[in-house]
């Protein structure tokens, strides 16, 4: 199953210069635990974006970079080819990570979103489709707003009612 999980603003802004607009410990948290132990796919620029520009530990990184060349990592070249090794994996739990192109090419293949909202604006340069304007997705969750380092956030949980095959 192809999910993708995002954390986004009042706007659907997900990152600023190449990063993440807030610090949100309990949101990375729940990154953490759902996504450990599965494979996690993503841009090249995300994953400069971590700490190190290290993969992530205890997951199967797939990364489409055209220019990358690494060993810690399994590195694509296209989205032909990150959509052929997506479908190797197709009976797995696959997380799309990020960035901003990544989402928008793979949305049409991911049966669910876990958007954690932000109650604010960061002024991103980077942003996530609305899906609350796409009549393709319904929200089916929503939590409780939880207070994460003094960000107002929702965990909440979108469905793609027409999701297309690999």
């Amino acid at each position: 199953m192809i999910k993708a999980i995002v954390h986004a603003d009042k706007k659907w802004g997900i990152g600023k210069n190449g990063d993440m607009m807030f610090s949100l410990p309990k949101d990375m948290k729940f990154f953490r635990e759902t996504t450990t132990g599965h494979t996690v796919v993503m841009g090249g620029n995300t994953l400069r974006s971590f700490p190190n520009q290290k993969p992530l530990k205890n997951r199967v990184n797939i990364v489409l970079s055209r220019g990358q060349v690494r060993d810690d990592c399994m590195i694509v070249r296209s989205f032909d080819e990150l959509k052929a090794e997506m479908k190797k994996r197709e009976n797995e739990e696959i997380y799309v990570i990020g960035g901003g192109e990544i989402y928008r090419e793979l949305l049409p293949y991911c049966e669910e979103i876990l958007v954690t909202k932000v109650d604010a604006v960061g002024n991103a340069d980077t942003f996530f489709p609305n899906l609350d304007e796409n009549e393709n997705f319904v929200c089916v969750y929503e939590s409780e707003p939880i207070d994460d380092n003094g960000n107002t956030i929702r965990f909440t949980t979108y469905k793609n009612t027409k999701v297309q095959a690999l």
